[in-house]
């Protein structure tokens, strides 16, 4: 499966700055996904985040892989129209064994690939990882529940 901006727009409700994930590359629904954001220096976060020095900052990694997780979650709730989707949104509840092995940079394409755990109900438990080049750059657990708005 394969997903632009435009249809990941028709999902999540996050926009620019917020929007933190550009393409899905591969789905198995209620398995796993595989979506990249593609760094740029042109993000508002590095005028602060360091000057000078632009580390793109671990609670934006964990927000992507979030965001990817949110789509693998909306899309395996079975065939949910447009309306039905914008009618919900996905609240993250926890996120646990938070690690951050190498910094990413301008420049890093982020592939985020996430796989669930545990589902029950509208309650998902997921493995996110984020590589850079093949090279795992961070990893955590994440909960989240899809409610209505």
């Amino acid at each position: 499966m394969l997903m632009d901006v435009t249809e990941i727009q028709k999902i999540l409700p996050h926009r620019y700055p917020f929007l933190l994930v550009d393409r899905v590359t591969d789905m198995t629904k209620g398995e796993s996904i595989t979506a990249y954001k593609n760094v740029s220096i042109s993000e508002p976060v590095f005028q602060g985040h360091f000057p000078g020095h632009p580390i793109y900052p671990g609670v934006m990694i964990l927000e992507g892989m979030a965001q990817a997780g949110g789509i693998l979650s909306f899309l395996s709730m079975g065939d949910l129209t447009e309306e039905e989707i914008a009618g919900k949104v996905v609240y993250f509840m926890s996120i646990d064994k938070a690690k951050f092995r190498s910094p990413v940079k301008p420049g890093d394409r982020l592939e985020y690939k996430i796989s669930v755990i545990k589902q029950k109900g509208t309650i998902w438990m997921l493995k996110g990882e984020a590589y850079v080049d093949d090279k795992l750059a961070s990893e955590a657990e994440l909960k989240a529940m899809i409610v209505d708005k």
